[in-house]
């Protein structure tokens, strides 16, 4: 009898082992392998060959303006195809010469320039190129878009608000996709995923790709927010089917194995499918995160020395500054480095997420008291980031208050997948 209990015990714990990989098996490489497989990029073909068309045009064209926007938007396009960033630096310089230049449609070189420094995480001047715009009063509605964009990333949210009064349209996809925005940084979750695939439908009405993908990816990660992995899931594929080089769509699917199903060889198979073509220092440090959940310290060594050589181009600037800071204060325990760079995203970006980073750097440095001054002045109530209530806590357990961690750390619990297996294992700690 004690055989038989023991027989059927041990059955029962198969059982639910079996139901529990069940529950987070999500991807099937079948369904991504092709995706995966050494082809040429199509968009990247496309858009060079535009570029070589239009770079001809300039040559015979004294005016050159005629193709300074479609060379811009060819630049551009390579950068998001490729990651390499000389290709956002070109377009930069031709959109300074025709913003300069151009008497008639001035205002769209102007905003296509923000829109490059904002990329470029040069919001202050990105600003300042979308009030030249709007001054001009000839592209109104689209100033306003891209004045609400810059508001959010420098945290001038009641100017942001201003503006999405101003372009508010039920039927506008480009007014949906910045409302969504708009209730994510409030909190409101549902009300961004609603809005969001009121945007959707919008873009497979239009049938236009360039909207398609973005509403793909875009969806997918907010899905992914709220624990929809499933969903998630199938519209990064939906993006892929689109774009089959799609680098983002296919970082998501791995951050997808690795987060929700704790597969990290498979993980890393797919990101260093992406890094043989697309060029951005942050995949190394998404790798070296994924070698530490697998407690390959000299791997994650390997990882983050690749991480700094990419990001000695000077022509990064401001990119990478929350990620340098962090590794500094981190890996490095170089605290005062660390906290410069913070004090100059501050003043670059004067948004929660800059005050959040200089607060968590001062907590790991020990000065626990500014911490907590700097949380409860501009954090408290002004984000609701994982990574940024994690932060408190942490700032909150420094300080030696219990209480207050309790109901975050419920929340953190939520957002594991989010925030990844390295750092959910800190919060269980909290």
């Amino acid at each position: 009898m004690r055989v038989l209990k023991g027989i059927i015990g041990f059955m029962a714990v198969i059982l639910i082992i079996s139901c529990q990989e069940k529950e987070t098996s999500i991807t099937n490489p079948k369904d991504y392998a092709i995706y995966l497989k050494k082809q040429d990029n199509e968009t990247v073909k496309e858009a060079t060959k535009r570029l070589q068309f239009w770079n001809a045009k300039i040559k015979e064209d004294s005016l050159q303006i005629t193709a300074l926007a479609p060379v811009a938007a060819a630049y551009t396009e390579l950068f998001q195809s490729t990651g390499d960033i000389k290709f956002l630096k070109l377009a930069e310089k031709v959109l300074v010469k025709s913003a300069e230049v151009a008497a008639i449609g001035k205002s769209g070189h102007l905003l296509a320039l923000a829109h490059n420094y904002i990329s470029q995480h040069r919001f202050i001047e990105a600003k300042e190129a979308a009030q030249g715009a709007y001054l001009l009063k000839t592209n109104i509605k689209a100033s306003e878009m891209v004045l609400f964009d810059v508001s959010m990333e420098l945290g001038e949210y009641e100017n942001a608000h201003k503006y999405l009064e101003r372009i508010a349209n039920q039927n506008d996809f480009n007014f949906l996709i910045r409302l969504a925005k708009w209730n994510d940084y409030k909190g409101n979750l549902d009300a961004t995923i609603r809005n969001m695939e009121k945007a959707k439908q919008i873009a497979e009405n239009s049938k236009k790709e360039g909207l398609l993908l973005w509403s793909y990816t875009n969806l997918a990660d907010y899905y992914g927010h709220a624990g929809r992995i499933k969903e998630s899931y199938n519209h990064y594929l939906k993006a892929l089917a689109i774009d089959p080089s799609n680098a983002y769509a296919k970082k998501g699917i791995a951050w997808i194995i690795y987060s929700y199903e704790k597969k990290p060889v498979e993980a890393l198979a797919i990101l260093d499918e992406i890094t043989s073509n697309y060029q951005s220092p942050d995949y190394f440090l998404l790798k070296a995160e994924i070698a530490e959940f697998q407690k390959e310290d000299i791997t994650k060594k390997v990882y983050l020395k690749m991480y700094e050589q990419a990001v000695k181009d000077e022509r990064y600037g401001f990119m990478y500054n929350t990620h340098n800071a962090l590794l500094l204060a981190e890996e490095y325990k170089k605290f005062d480095q660390a906290l410069d760079i913070a004090e100059e995203e501050i003043r670059n970006r004067p948004a929660p997420q800059s005050y959040d980073l200089k607060a968590y750097i001062l907590n790991l440095k020990g000065d626990h008291k500014k911490a907590l001054d700097i949380a409860q002045k501009h954090l408290l109530n002004k984000t609701f980031e994982p990574e940024a209530n994690y932060h408190i806590a942490e700032i909150y357990k420094a300080n030696d208050m219990k209480d207050a961690i309790v109901p975050i750390k419920e929340e953190l619990l939520e957002s594991g997948y989010e925030l990844g297996p390295v750092t959910f294992r800190k919060i269980q700690e909290l």
